[in-house]
């Protein structure tokens, strides 16, 4: 790790990248000749596990391939997906890469009920695919109402046909070749497709062996999180495919209820490696310290614990770790990592045999630099690398707006090092740039500093926090408490104390809070107020509560909101 010029600074990883495979089906292909019966996928039927072998996943996509070349899947007419997590999903996936089509698996979350069809209908225009694969009939309903003339296709096993095409398509196929369209989340703006090569999903699943290579031998995953996002589709789904591990479906979700889903599936099923995001963090931390048995058995033999998405607090991440202790016996990692669907996705990691300070998102993995440019008055992360997206799905100008003069993806979030004298001690992550605002004074707040700051003043009370305060003289907080506390009649009191000995600590105007208003419930995930991967969306939270925020700077003085004065 170097500086390149005042200010600016470049950091690589001190270990080459190692080799990697041409084709994501390569390794389907390896397991399927090697260990043909074992349990690559299970999903759940009932009280029952319905699971597929590699040799039989292997034969599936050969055959499934077939039929989605027969039904006009080209190099640029891609497969939209509109499905849950599961091996049908994963069959059409992968046959789709098998035969060199493009794959897109989109939210299903666009195709609730409730969802404006002009917004599915915009991803249809851009992406533009021959047929999608909408298993379940009232989905297939909404999109067909988004895109009327697409093509929809409900049964995977309809499509299977003589596999002499797809093996031909399949040589074809190199590193450069597209493998999938992931389109980006859209919590900052509209989404975009993100262009990801067979080369960047192969790499970045040497890059995840060579930073955590005892976590990643034999894995056994339990993962909920959308296969429509980078993070479970592209790095946990990987895992068990690069090496030979078995991917258990968790129907559950992060937030009170779903989680139940969740924990059922661990009291069973003792997974090696477990990824997370801070909100299922939280809830699953609680669920352990009450019950031993799910807590013994989930830190069995579990190895990394992995978390993303958002900045975990540190008194959740002491929080863990003193679990894992007690009820596994020893020290078990508590890592983050930090990366983008345009970067396949992990680019920084905390390593198992260098481990950064456990407050960063660690260094750069290998085969990755990273650029920290100095924008206004904080540095954007940016990224160079072999698994950094060509661009954009038939979106020139976003394309060329994406990277510097350098040829460096500019992301967007910001960061700094923990210690400028030593960047081995790992990257801070400072928030997302567009998430910040300025208040009447022409002062930055940042957004990602003072809610981590109140989460971590504020445990357990404070579940979630979103600011307001744009163009105003001071800064709000809209304050989600946990759901036992709003049980309980004492919230505002210990809000009050809470934030009164955090002023004290943060006594400058970007990151005191001059007022702060109860939420009377959780975020909204219908109304989009929680992100499929389980974080807050502080633009959706704003918009949708727009009188609250309106309350919180109300004159006169709303009798709900709690006001806290700048220190004489």
């Amino acid at each position: 790790m170097r500086d390149v010029m005042e200010s600016v600074r470049i950091l690589r990883a001190g270990l080459p990248l190692a080799a990697y495979p041409d084709r994501v089906t390569d390794d389907l292909a390896r397991w399927a000749q090697s260990t043909p019966h074992a349990i690559y996928l299970a999903e759940r039927d009932g009280a029952a596990w319905r699971t597929i072998s590699f040799a039989a996943m292997h034969e599936r996509v050969r055959r499934t391939a077939a039929g989605l070349l027969a039904a006009g899947g080209t190099s640029t007419a891609p497969i939209a997906i509109v499905a849950d997590n599961g091996i049908e999903h994963a069959v059409v996936s992968l046959a789709a890469m098998y035969a060199g089509i493009p794959v897109s698996p989109l939210s299903t979350n666009y195709a609730r009920q409730d969802a404006d069809p002009a917004r599915l209908r915009a991803l249809l225009d851009v992406l533009r695919p021959c047929a999608a694969f909408v298993p379940d009939a009232a989905s297939a309903e909404r999109v067909t109402v988004a895109d009327p003339a697409l093509a929809i296709l409900q049964d995977a096993h309809a499509l299977e046909s003589d596999p002499a095409a797809a093996d031909s398509a399949n040589a074809a196929i190199g590193p450069d070749t597209i493998a999938k369209i992931l389109f980006t989340s859209g919590s900052t703006g509209t989404p975009k497709g993100v262009i990801t090569t067979h080369r960047m999903l192969c790499a970045n699943q040497t890059m995840v062996a060579q930073v955590w290579p005892a976590a990643v031998e034999s894995p056994v995953l339990v993962d909920w999180a959308p296969w429509s996002h980078t993070a479970a589709g592209n790095k946990i789904f990987g895992i068990a495919l690069r090496h030979g591990g078995s991917f258990y479906v968790d129907g559950g979700k992060p937030l009170p209820g779903a989680i139940d889903t969740t924990l059922r599936n661990l009291r069973e099923i003792a997974p090696t490696f477990y990824f997370n995001v801070p909100r299922g963090w939280a809830l699953l931390a609680d669920a352990f310290e009450s019950d031993e048995t799910l807590a013994r058995t989930f830190f069995s033999r579990v190895r990394v614990l992995l978390n993303a998405g958002a900045s975990l607090p540190d008194a959740l991440r002491r929080r863990i770790a003193s679990l894992a202790r007690t009820y596994g016996g020893r020290d078990i990692p508590v890592v983050s990592s930090w990366g983008a669907t345009e970067t396949a996705p992990m680019a920084t990691a905390s390593w198992s045999a260098h481990p950064a300070e456990p407050e960063t998102i660690g260094t750069p993995v290998p085969g990755v630099e990273i650029k920290l440019a100095p924008v206004e008055d904080r540095f954007e992360l940016r990224v160079r690398g072999v698994t950094v997206t060509p661009g954009y799905w038939r979106n020139a100008m976003a394309t060329a707006a994406a990277f510097d003069e350098d040829g460096f993806y500019r992301s967007g979030d910001a960061a700094r090092l923990f210690d400028d004298a030593d960047p081995s001690r790992g990257i801070v992550f400072d928030g997302r740039l567009s998430e910040n605002f300025k208040l009447s004074s022409g002062t930055w707040v940042n957004v990602g500093a003072v809610r981590l700051a109140l989460l971590e003043a504020g445990a357990p009370l404070i579940e979630d926090v979103v600011l307001a305060g744009l163009d105003r003289d001071d800064l709000g907080a809209l304050v989600f408490v946990a759901p036992r506390a709003r049980a309980g009649g004492t919230v505002t009191q210990q809000l009050r104390r809470i934030i009164e000995r955090y002023n004290q600590h943060h006594s400058t105007t970007s990151m005191r809070i001059a007022r702060a208003l109860v939420m009377p419930d959780a975020p909204n995930a219908a109304a989009g107020e929680i992100t499929d991967k389980g974080s807050v969306n502080q633009r959706r939270v704003l918009a949708n509560r727009a009188a609250d925020v309106a309350r919180l700077f109300a004159e006169p003085l709303d009798p709900d909101v709690l006001v806290f004065p700048s220190q004489p």
